[in-house]
């Protein structure tokens, strides 16, 4: 044992192809250590910080199969992340959520006032694209530090490249503090990067020139796969073993009718519930 977590990188043209990388990566070469959420009898960790990029997000195929979670789950988050619909769930007060990514990023409180963040980064790239300030931050050292689940993306940073064709590249980076690299991971890029075409079609919007999207970058500070699940997790690695890439992948195409579903059960939702 050296004292030192492991720093790693990986990249993938396609998301499913760069996290299956980054999850494997961690637990071939990630060190075990504890975690807070540890229950008796609980193997360590395997953890590491990690930077894993994909190279081109709506590249098909864009979903893993081995995601835990369901279709209409990645739909339903995806539209949390990007759209807010269930930013009425946070109630602190009554054991409810305490925050979601989509109201820190689009409705961020300080000081009696209230900030869209993404429209700001919008905003600075339209006026100048090369600008190193475009971000978006989740963190409220008031509200997190106490709490049991503060947030894990903590920053969003994005800066537009001229592609070469007439138009821009957008660039995005997210630094997360920790991430459950296998039950987590997938669903947060999965929406972080639907985000990430979101601001690209409003900057393009903005300026009157094409913005693609661009390679995706993310950065995390403990990245790691729990003791607890260690057992469910050899399922993964059977997969990927005995698999081929195109038995571990869907394309969005045969998502889409579990999407739409997803959207209709959204419409059925009570406000307020």
């Amino acid at each position: 044992m050296s004292g030192n977590i492991p720093t790693l990188f990986v990249t993938g043209t396609t998301l499913p192809e760069a996290w299956e990388k980054a999850v494997l990566e961690c637990w071939r070469k990630g060190v075990a250590i504890k975690t807070e959420y540890d229950k008796p009898g609980d193997p360590p960790s395997r953890d590491c910080t990690i930077l894993w990029t994909v190279e081109d997000p709506f590249a098909e195929p864009r979903i893993h199969r081995a995601f835990p979670g369901g279709l209409e789950d990645l739909e339903i988050y995806r539209q949390e992340v990007v759209d807010g619909v269930h930013d009425h769930w946070i109630a602190p007060e009554e054991g409810k959520w305490t925050y979601t990514y989509h109201k820190r990023l689009f409705s961020y409180e300080i000081e009696g006032e209230t900030i869209d963040q993404i429209d700001d980064i919008i905003n600075k790239l339209a006026q100048s694209g090369h600008s190193r300030r475009a971000q978006a931050i989740t963190w409220n050292p008031k509200l997190d530090v106490p709490t049991y689940d503060p947030p894990c993306l903590q920053r969003i940073w994005c800066r537009l490249l001229d592609d070469g064709s007439g138009g821009f590249s957008l660039n995005m980076n997210t630094h997360w503090r920790s991430r459950d690299a296998y039950k987590a991971a997938y669903m947060n890029v999965f929406a972080l990067t639907d985000l990430q075409r979101v601001i690209a079609g409003r900057i393009s919007a903005r300026i009157g020139k094409p913005v693609r999207v661009g390679r995706y970058a993310d950065l995390v500070d403990s990245f790691h796969i729990y003791g607890s699940y260690f057992h469910d997790f050899e399922g993964f690695l059977k997969m990927v073993e005995k698999r081929s890439f195109e038995e571990r992948t869907w394309t969005s195409a045969y998502a889409e009718p579990m999407f739409a579903e997803a959207r209709e059960k959204l419409k059925r939702e009570k406000p307020g519930i």
